[in-house]
């Protein structure tokens, strides 16, 4: 395999590296002075990160009563938007890029959603309960976290070994975790176990949680709206809505002075979990996971690799709320996917002289795919299996350098540059029979067709910060960040009408055809960051952060034109649509800020928080508005603590979305108003959580749910039991409680 990697990118990982090694080695004599200049050099890497936002353990903590999906653990970082999908698999947005558009990495792993409607997200394998901390890149983002993406970055992490203390004996502690929520009768529990000596830490970390469909405040659905071979729905009940999920997590690290390995081995089993904005649902997702760390400090810095495998098995088929029995005897459409995802990282922090640092890395990241649709009943799904991706490979290899410099203590700087290589390939294809004359004569261009595809990517990131005393600074910069399609996008290949509503990774009903011709998305963002706060910040602090993002080649959709989908289009409701490139840009603004509104003694200590969030996208060759952008939104928050007692009032303020993507009938959504309350008790060890979300029943649609075909024969297109028009509600009133030990 022969790969290239940009001379530009090159040079300057080559530069960076000489002059790593060109400064004045530290004096590895005295121990403890090169142990603070690495400690020193750590606390440096967060000097620019004003265009970044982290949710904390305790954060996670008061969280994980109230869900169990990890996207929402976002929902107060400004500038993420969460993109509806299932109960545990939400995709965020920053600011109007999504899915494939962010790099999200889960322990270090790059992993990749192996659906042909990205059902297996990846902060869907994780659970709340195993999460420790996030931190999120929604501004520039350095080379160093992000590549083959144009949005932010989001790195989780999950809690680190714990190790015993010199003398301390054998360590043991555990963790047990359960919750309730009304509105769907969702429950679940959690648990997890370290034993540890000084050197050898083994722990565990196991959940389960379940969920009914849920309801909204109010009916919602027309009369005739009917689910085949079962009772009605309620005219509330939010059809795919339920999920069941398993997730088990197997830890082993060794550590040796400033040596440590982590061995940590994942698996996850979802039985089922239903799309209310999907033709299909999810009836079992199955993924193993292995992941090897390696850290280590040295006199000149730290060193960290990473080799890691994840397998995925994810079944496709309806669920029970959209059984239907075709006239030709089939009883549902059965799709199977295998995904390999291989990955290889290697990182180093550079100390330099001057306070400097200088981070250098490479990754290599190998993935296979197989999509294949069993044939269903004696018509159209039949005789043969339609292989929709067969044997897909997308390997990617990247270099990267980045230099953090602190030019005076007002003054830092921080430019990045990383090359990354992308190959493409599929192997041939066919569809359910050879009887159908258009998609038979589809699948031979497809086989005829070159098929490789090699993309040659360059990213840059150029950042400043500016302190200009201890209550404000100032931090802006310029980033060039590219990203590869994926494999649904170049690949898939039928127009035929079962096959194109198959491929949907944007939840609006409509069904997509891949495009050969795809080029990378490349994209140029400007952002600035002002924040104001208190010398520690503890007190008080408010940001704003203006940002423009031109994309070339943005990866949009069109009206697809063959004689398959010309029928379709000519009527109004769900279409079929082809992904092409064409230009685009996003512009907007976050505003987040806290301060106190009282301290007493009597009644505690009372914060206010807030923050607001804009972002309008446009299609610069079509005006077109771009599809699921966030419209005007604001959260105000009051927080109170007293003593052991935690409470918060919170209202949630949505406008109304007009500006609508035309090209795939985008639904339009009104203005609503939340308001949600929250309260927690620590007791010693154990923690007791109670909230009331949508606490006065509000009706209202999700700004980026998307369409509703959660019932009935969802694959018959536009009809009396899948009316096009209906956007998918928000969830009405839920109780919720939880309880965590720790021992």
């Amino acid at each position: 395999m022969l790969l290239r990697i940009h001379p530009l990118a090159a040079a300057m990982a080559l530069a960076f590296s000489s002059a790593a090694f060109s400064q004045t080695a530290p004096d590895t004599a005295n121990p403890d002075q090169v142990m603070d200049n690495v400690l020193v050099r750590a606390s440096r890497t967060d000097g620019i990160d004003a265009q970044s936002g982290s949710v904390s353990n305790e954060q996670v903590r008061a969280q994980r009563p109230a869900t169990s999906d990890t996207a929402t653990l976002l929902k107060d970082i400004p500038g993420v938007s969460l993109n509806s999908a299932g109960g545990v698999s939400s995709l965020p947005a920053i600011h109007g890029l999504a899915d494939d558009r962010l790099r999200i990495k889960v322990d270090g792993m790059d992993l990749i959603s192996a659906c042909a409607n990205h059902m297996n997200s990846p902060l869907s394998y994780i659970d709340p309960s195993n999460v420790e901390q996030i931190k999120v890149y929604t501004g520039i983002t350095p080379v160093s976290v992000g590549g083959d993406s144009i949005g932010g970055s989001i790195i989780v992490k999950s809690r680190e070994p714990r190790f015993a203390r010199a003398g301390e004996g054998l360590l043991t502690s555990g963790e047990l975790g359960t919750f309730y929520r009304s509105n769907g009768n969702a429950w679940g529990v959690n648990a997890a176990a370290t034993i540890a000596n000084e050197n050898l830490s083994i722990s565990y970390n196991g959940s389960t949680a379940e969920s009914g469909n849920y309801s909204s405040a109010k009916d919602f659905k027309p009369d005739g709206m009917t689910t085949v071979g079962k009772p009605n729905l309620a005219r509330n009940e939010v059809g795919s809505s339920a999920y069941k999920t398993e997730n088990h997590a197997l830890g082993f690290a060794l550590r040796h002075e400033n040596h440590l390995l982590d061995l940590r081995l994942g698996y996850q089993y979802i039985p089922y979990q239903g799309y209310p904005n999907q033709r299909m649902d999810m009836t079992e997702n199955r993924s193993t996971q292995i992941n090897l760390r390696y850290t280590g400090l040295f006199d000149w810095g730290k060193l960290e690799t990473r080799v890691y495998n994840e397998e995925t098995r994810h079944k496709m088929d309806f669920g029970d709320d959209k059984r239907f029995l075709y006239p030709n005897g089939a009883e549902g459409m059965p799709m199977d996917t295998r995904g390999n995802n291989t990955g290889l990282q290697v990182k180093a922090d550079i100390a330099l002289a001057g306070k400097d640092l200088l981070r250098v890395g490479g990754e290599l990241q190998r993935y296979r795919l197989d999509d294949w649709w069993e044939p269903s009943g004696t018509g159209g799904m039949a005789p043969n299996t339609f292989w929709n991706i067969n044997s897909g490979q997308r390997d990617r290899f990247d270099v990267f350098g980045e230099w953090e410099a602190n030019w005076t203590t007002q003054w830092k700087t921080q430019i990045g540059a990383r090359s990354s290589t992308v190959r493409m390939d599929t192997g041939e294809v066919q569809g359910y029979n050879t009887t159908m004359a258009a998609y038979l004569a589809e699948s031979t261009a497809f086989n005829q067709a070159d098929r490789k595809r090699t993309d040659n990517n360059f990213d840059l990131s150029l950042l400043a910060r500016y302190t200009a005393n201890d209550n404000q600074s100032f931090e802006g910069g310029y980033s060039r960040k590219t990203r590869s399609p994926n494999l649904y996008e170049r690949y898939s290949w039928s127009t035929g009408g079962m096959a194109m509503r198959m491929v949907n990774m944007a939840g609006d009903g409509n069904g997509y055809v891949g495009n050969l011709e795809l080029k990378p998305e490349v994209a140029h963002t400007l952002s600035l960051t002002a924040d104001w706060h208190d010398a520690g910040k503890q007190e008080w602090g408010v940001k704003i952060t203006p940002f423009y993002t031109y994309v070339e080649n943005y990866i949009d959709a069109e009206l697809c034109t063959t004689a398959n989908c010309n029928a379709a289009n000519a009527t109004a409701g769900f279409r079929y649509l082809r992904f092409v490139n064409q230009d685009a840009r996003l512009f907007g603004v976050d505003i987040s800020g806290y301060f106190p509104l009282a301290k007493t003694r009597d009644y505690g200590d009372f914060t206010l928080r807030g923050l607001i969030g804009y972002v309008d996208g446009k299609n610069r060759e079509t005006g077109d508005n771009l599809y699921n952008v966030m419209p005007l939104n604001a959260k105000l928050a009051i927080d109170q603590r007293k003593g052991n007692w935690s409470n918060t009032i919170e209202g949630q303020l949505v406008g109304a979305k007009d500006r609508v993507s035309e090209v795939r009938n985008e639904l339009k959504t009104g203005s609503y108003a939340l308001l949600n309350l929250r309260s927690s008790y620590q007791w010693n060890n154990i923690r007791f959580d109670i909230g009331l979300e949508n606490a006065l029943n509000k009706q209202y649609s999700l700004a980026l749910g998307g369409a509703y075909v959660g019932q009935g024969s969802t694959m018959m297109g536009t009809n009396a039991t899948t009316p096009y028009g209906i956007a998918v509600p928000g969830m009405g009133r839920s109780l919720y409680v939880g309880m965590n030990v720790k021992f």
